[in-house]
């Protein structure tokens, strides 16, 4: 199994009481497939999950769950813990588990691949890595990322370093067979497509899904005439989306665009300010008229 295509890490829209609205969730998990995403993450980063409740994370999972079975989309969810892998296992619509490098501990190469070594030993389904160095401060080689690849179970990482450094190239440049580069840095996703990148995992692609799919598709095919310059105008949007922290712009984009119902974060997350969610909301109309 290589992953490919786009995948949407969904948030999770809050209600006027401050509950979580399961039933706009379900309307935005379709909205998403049906402007070409190849499948959604339930419970990633964008997804606020440390805010939520354990019956709140599950019932976000029963929904994606539901949907993506209905529509035959790809899930993943975000797993890294053998507790949570476990709670995968009856579930058939999850096709991998997004797992985050152990955070903040900075155990060293060698203590990241035991770490991968114990969760995919365990896990009822495969393993896609979070590699987000800036977030977890924890970095890892071209070589550790192929070592990563050979461990049974492991299908995939979600790329996300901050950048086009001398280590993607020398990833890219020498992928293993079978193992999906999925880029996770939004700014940097039409270069990473570019150098060979398999798809991508961006909470940007909530606004202008079927450009980002677009996207995706142009460099898979490698049609650059179409690539490079959409490439630059979804980095323009992306830029405006993460004008501050994830995902209060996008929701504020959301909600304005009455996808959902309100576009409250939860603490320690800030709503987006008026003047941010205006800029973002310029990008994506530019984008919505531009030609295709």
């Amino acid at each position: 199994m290589t992953l490919t295509g786009l995948y949407v890490p969904l948030i999770t829209p809050f209600d006027d009481a401050g509950a979580v609205a399961l039933g706009a969730l379900e309307a935005l998990v379709h909205r998403i497939l049906d402007a070409g995403a190849t499948g959604v993450v339930a419970l990633g980063t964008t997804a606020e999950p440390a805010a939520l409740s354990d019956p709140e994370r599950r019932a976000v999972v029963d929904v994606a769950a539901r949907v993506c079975g209905e529509r035959g989309a790809g899930l993943l969810v975000g797993a890294a813990t053998p507790q949570a892998l476990e709670a995968l296992r009856d579930r058939p619509e999850v096709v991998a588990a997004l797992s985050l490098v152990p955070p903040f501990t900075r155990p060293g190469e060698a203590g990241v691949l035991a770490h991968f070594h114990r969760l995919a030993a365990v896990s009822p389904v495969p393993l896609v890595i979070y590699h987000v160095p800036y977030r977890t401060g924890q970095c890892l080689s071209a070589d550790a990322v192929r070592r990563l690849a050979a461990l049974p179970g492991v299908v995939g990482v979600k790329y996300a370093v901050g950048g086009i450094d001398e280590d993607t190239v020398a990833l890219m440049a020498a992928l293993p067979a079978g193992f999906a580069v999925l880029g996770g840095d939004d700014l940097f996703v039409s270069p990473l497509l570019a150098l060979g990148a398999h798809g991508a995992i961006l909470a940007s692609a909530h606004v202008a899904t079927a450009r980002f799919a677009e996207l995706v598709e142009a460099w898979r095919a490698g049609d650059v005439a179409r690539a490079r310059p959409l490439g630059h105008r979804l980095a323009a949007l992306s830029g405006a989306l993460f004008a501050e922290p994830n995902p209060a712009v996008v929701k504020a984009v959301l909600h304005a665009r009455g996808v959902i119902p309100t576009a409250a974060v939860r603490l320690p997350l800030l709503p987006a300010r008026p003047d941010t969610t205006r800029a973002a909301l310029r990008h994506a109309d530019s984008l919505l008229h531009a030609p295709a």
